[in-house]
């Protein structure tokens, strides 16, 4: 957690029960960061990001990270390990689940804001993972060089002879995924009946969902000047860095969008411009991925927040709040 002074945190919204967790989530670009401190400030709160990229320290711009000097409320779960160490879901659910007792302890309100799903459910549902995932990598460079000199026919072929129910849940050109279900058995569990499992939410710790929302015109345009901002906040800049301390892998990472669209930029001289438009393209797709993921799950209230204010939708949130607390 960040050290420096906010605001006082004792003029909270009056007449609201705290819940004792608030999650604040939906695509990214649809404003969940703002909407999250504003409600830290006025019910006395801290924030914990479920941001799987956030976690990377030096990776700011591009992960849309909030500023260390303009952060209206202490946050948790940023910049916990460097680009390209292993990280899972699992390691996740630890750093949270302490953040968010720590946070209960001293009397003020945790606030998950985050478009990360899994990450989302991992620190709140009742979510059981292998044991070695709290290691991070177990046996997949193993299996990686397996696909690699066999390809992913033959490695898919190999998690059939071990586990057909994970083989029949996963394609078999989805090298990553098959080398994961590989893991997963070399630890003693299924893919496939883990996947069963998360698809049911048991409730871990109490949580009041808040989904943040906006038609998808909308919501686009928001996300096309979001990378407009951040090439003028220096992202190729930062692209530069991250290959020049030798982080290319993390740099080109599946995941890394905003990232690997500039490796060509920087060391071929590609077209900026062409980058950029593939950057929007790819996040436009990952916010579409976000909306499915979210939209699945009934205990999220949707609050559309194309034409309100900051001021507007928090109060809205609150709002939801109210109607919880009448209800009890």
């Amino acid at each position: 957690m960040d050290q420096q002074a906010y605001p006082a945190q004792d003029k909270v919204a009056p007449n609201v029960v705290k819940p004792q967790v608030i999650a604040v989530v939906g695509p990214t670009a649809a404003g969940k960061t703002p909407i999250a401190e504003e409600l830290a400030v006025r019910l006395g709160g801290e924030i914990v990001a479920a941001d799987s990229m956030q976690i990377y320290r030096g990776m700011d711009v591009g992960t849309a990270k909030p500023p260390a000097g303009e952060r209206r409320a202490p946050y948790h779960c940023l910049d916990l390990v460097e680009p390209g160490e292993p990280f899972s879901a699992a390691l996740y659910q630890v750093e949270a689940r302490r953040a968010i007792d720590d946070i209960t302890s001293r009397g003020l309100v945790p606030i998950v804001c985050g478009g990360t799903g899994l990450y989302v459910r991992a620190a709140l549902d009742r979510m059981e993972f292998p044991a070695g995932d709290q290691q991070g990598n177990v046996a997949r460079e193993r299996y990686e060089d397996y696909a690699r000199e066999h390809g992913a026919v033959a490695l898919h072929a190999l998690l059939a002879s071990r586990d057909p129910d994970s083989a029949a849940a996963v394609h078999a050109n989805n090298t990553r995924r098959v080398v994961r279900a590989l893991e997963m058995l070399d630890q003693g569990v299924s893919y496939a009946r883990q996947k069963e499992g998360f698809s049911a939410r048991e409730e871990f710790i109490p949580t009041h969902y808040l989904g943040v929302t906006m038609d998808r015109p909308a919501l686009y345009r928001r996300i096309d000047l979001r990378v407009d901002a951040m090439i003028e906040q220096g992202l190729l800049g930062e692209v530069e860095a991250l290959l020049s301390r030798g982080l290319r892998d993390a740099v080109t990472a599946q995941q890394a969008i905003g990232y690997k669209e500039l490796v060509a930029v920087v060391e071929e001289g590609a077209s900026l411009v062409e980058a950029v438009a593939s950057i929007k393209q790819a996040t436009r797709r990952y916010a579409k991925r976000q909306l499915t993921w979210f939209r699945g799950d009934p205990r999220i209230e949707w609050i559309d927040v194309a034409d309100l204010s900051l001021i507007e939708a928090a109060d809205a949130a609150l709002e939801t709040l109210d109607w919880h607390n009448d209800a009890r």
